[in-house]
């Protein structure tokens, strides 16, 4: 496997700390530097790591021993964060959506191309046993050809527990642009890209109140639709309909089934990177749960950079099956859903994706 992937991370929030629990444990990987807009907030995070420092962000881009870099900024700032570091000579792994708009994708993929660096992209929970387990089963026949598919999150909205929540409210936020790309990223690795969209939306409140922290009691605007639901029509010709929403308490709905000629799947979690897969075939009375089939069994985020590593040949990087290219066409599909729902019309997606090879059974 060669030298350790050397790795930087900028922005060190809420979700950096699950970033640094894999890394730490994954032998191929060592966490060189950490950075923040805050210092403050990178060094107590570089002070619960052995051999990680923090550092100015200007001085973690300058350190030529980096091989990719991990962007944890918030969505507003992912285009402008991963440009510096291409423009550093880094491969770059961006917290979703990849960029706020397709149009800041573009340049960021054109500048990635142009330097010679990769680009990746989460939600990498796709490369878990229990969406592979899912991918294995529809590859298999199990449930004849697909015709359609659910996806459905709906949770009263992230206030309630964040105590920072102002950029899930604002444009390039939002229950789709935020939870949206594991639920599509899913359903384009299980049945392939999207090819056009209808959608709706609506915001029912105007303004939320944070519920913990510091800012407990505060209210913030909201500008952007805060439930959206719209229908993806798959190049295939497979129907999926997805909900997201912030605005509804619970649901019994399995968060994904795939219908198909011969039976239906329920899909887990796809937040999560294992879950329970069950099939109910044509003529049977009982969902059967299905043994596991496919995945890096112990999955957790930064396992889309790791594979970069594992991916490569020899000390090199190679291309990580959550790809930027992956998360664009995730993201041109959130945005036209969001345009169909603006404008009350269909929307062409244009560009296109290959499904990702699938992620054989593994110890990893």
């Amino acid at each position: 496997m060669g030298e350790p992937l050397r790795i930087g991370i900028i922005g060190c929030g809420n979700i950096a700390r699950q970033y640094t629990t894999t890394f730490a444990r994954l032998p191929d990987a060592e966490l060189v530097a950490v950075a923040d807009i805050d210092a403050a907030r990178a060094g107590e995070l570089a002070a619960e790591l052995d051999g990680t420092d923090a550092v100015p962000v200007d001085r973690l881009l300058a350190d030529a021993s980096l091989d990719a870099v991990v962007n944890l900024t918030v969505p507003a700032v992912h285009a402008e964060v991963s440009l510096r570091i291409i423009e550093a000579g880094r491969s770059v792994y961006v917290e979703k959506p990849l960029c706020a708009t397709t149009a800041q994708a573009r340049e960021v993929l054109a500048a990635a191309d142009a330097a010679g660096v990769l680009v990746g992209c989460a939600p990498d929970t796709v490369l878990g046993t229990g969406l592979q387990t899912a991918r294995r089963a529809i590859d298999d026949g199990l449930v004849g050809r697909p015709i359609a598919a659910s996806a459905t999150m709906v949770t009263p909205g992230h206030e309630r527990w964040h105590p920072n929540p102002d950029f899930y409210y604002v444009p390039g936020g939002g229950p789709l642009l935020d939870m949206g790309p594991y639920y599509v990223s899913a359903l384009v690795t299980l049945l392939g890209p999207v090819a056009r969209v209808l959608g709706a939306a609506s915001a029912t409140r105007a303004t939320r109140t944070i519920g913990s922290g510091p800012r407990a009691g505060e209210t913030i605007p909201v500008t952007t639709p805060s439930h959206v639901t719209g229908v993806l029509v798959h190049t295939s010709g497979v129907l999926s309909t997805l909900v997201t929403s912030f605005d509804s308490v619970a649901t019994h709905a399995s968060p994904i089934e795939v219908h198909g000629e011969l039976g239906s799947l329920e899909v887990p979690d796809p937040n999560r990177f294992a879950g329970a897969v069950s099939v109910r075939r044509l003529g049977g009375n009982a969902w059967e749960p299905l043994p596991v089939l496919g995945g890096y069994e112990h999955a957790a985020r930064g396992y889309g950079l790791a594979e970069m590593r594992w991916n490569g040949d020899g000390p090199g990087l190679a291309e990580s099956r959550a790809s930027g290219r992956l998360g664009f066409h995730v993201l041109e599909v959130m945005e036209a859903l969001l345009a169909a729902a603006a404008t009350g019309r269909a929307h062409d997606v244009t560009s296109s994706v290959e499904r990702p090879a699938p992620v054989p059974l593994s110890a990893r």
